[in-house]
């Protein structure tokens, strides 16, 4: 059976999709300081292409570094395209009782799932604002990753994975997802 979030990602693939096809200037800068378009859908594309190998229990040394450098090529909506479709059947096959061993450490493979769907709704967030596209947010999503983010914002942000989180009064659960992953909307 699978889980919320894992029902989700299809529909975060699709949304995300839909911000990278109507992209037209990859330099520009987003709401992640160092990264510009181009590289905020590098980043997507990367975890999406690892996404069929750890689902497949694959380990990172098994994997490697075919993935690292720059996958978007001459058509990063193309790269965005192939590496969505690979992570959109791995996922839609997932067992997710598992563990696997991810950058930061062990975790269950729901913890993955939550993860990755995150990422995809508040990049999403992040490539909207970027391109001036509206930049609502799947409500369903949104609660799923404030359920993830209230507990664990502090400790991701001491990774460095994410800005530290910034204190909102917003009764908007989406406002209050976004700064609590470090954005002001």
């Amino acid at each position: 059976m699978p889980t919320p979030a894992q029902q989700l990602i299809p529909v975060g693939l699709d949304r995300f999709g839909a911000l990278v096809h109507a992209v037209e200037r990859w330099d520009d800068p987003t709401p992640c300081s160092a990264w510009t378009v181009r590289d905020l859908v590098g980043h997507l594309v990367t975890e999406h292409r690892w996404a069929p190998h750890l689902l497949a229990g694959e380990t990172m040394e098994q994997v490697g570094d075919r993935y690292d450098g720059d996958l978007l090529g001459d058509d990063p909506v193309r790269a965005w395209d192939d590496a969505a479709r690979g992570s959109r059947a791995a996922w839609a096959t997932a067992d997710l009782t598992g563990t696997a061993r991810f950058s930061f450490g062990e975790a269950p493979m729901t913890t993955y799932a939550e993860q990755m769907l995150i990422d995809l709704t508040v990049h999403g967030w992040d490539l909207a604002r970027a391109t001036g596209q509206p930049e609502d947010l799947d409500p369903a999503a949104v609660d799923l990753g404030l359920a993830y983010a209230r507990p664990n914002a502090d400790r991701m942000a001491a990774l460095g994975i994410i800005d530290p989180p910034i204190p909102t009064n917003s009764p908007d659960p989406a406002v209050q997802l976004l700064a609590l992953l470090g954005r002001r909307a």
